[in-house]
């Protein structure tokens, strides 16, 4: 597939998305805490996200992470002096303290930890317009999860997180691209993909 074909699809999927009133929104973030909530690992170290416009979640899912697991872990988001995506760093989530960060993004203010600090995390859950059955993920098109990925315990759980009507029979996907092993969407909770299988074998 080509990479206009994903630029198309990320087109089609932000415009559906700017359609989602409110309230359903909201209700869509609390299913998936409440689903969230079932898969996390107490004492496990998770790494996570702020959702930020449309996408689906909320700060109380981060919330309830930190009270189901050990700690939790932000990403933070920098390029290099050209502009090239640099891998995400990570610092510890602390409710409240949330700053505004590069291009209005709420990040955690420093200390930051390296980009290695992802290979402590038994689940990294992952920002996602769409994903598909195999685990193919669609992302924003910047890469800096496909670069921060590498960086895996290779036994954790990436649970990309959309809406219902996001989760799809097939995406274009890349070689460079990681693939989800799981999926959680309000209404059908999380889902193993078929790239955990593979993992497995």
């Amino acid at each position: 597939m080509t990479t206009s074909t994903k630029a198309a699809l990320r087109e089609q999927l932000l415009a559906a998305r700017s359609l989602v009133a409110d309230d359903v929104r909201a209700g869509e973030a609390r299913k998936l805490t409440e689903q969230l909530a079932l898969a996390v690992s107490s004492g496990s170290t998770v790494c996570a996200y702020v959702p930020v416009g449309t996408e689906p979640g909320s700060v109380a899912m981060l919330d309830m992470l930190l009270r189901h697991s050990r700690r939790v872990l932000l990403p933070v988001a920098r390029t290099t002096a050209d502009g090239a995506p640099m891998p995400l760093r990570w610092a510890e989530y602390r409710p409240g303290e949330l700053v505004r960060g590069r291009w209005g993004l709420l990040e955690p203010p420093e200390p930051w930890l390296s980009e290695s600090a992802l290979a402590e995390a038994e689940m990294v859950v992952v920002p996602a317009l769409a994903v598909d059955r195999r685990g193919a993920r669609l992302g924003r098109g910047r890469g800096y999860y496909d670069r921060s990925l590498a960086a895996r315990n290779p036994q954790a759980r990436l649970v990309a997180v959309v809406r219902d009507e996001e989760f799809v029979d097939e995406l274009p996907a890349d070689p460079h691209d990681v693939p989800m092993t799981h999926v959680i969407t309000p209404e059908r909770g999380v889902v193993t993909l078929r790239a955990a299988d593979r993992a497995r074998e």
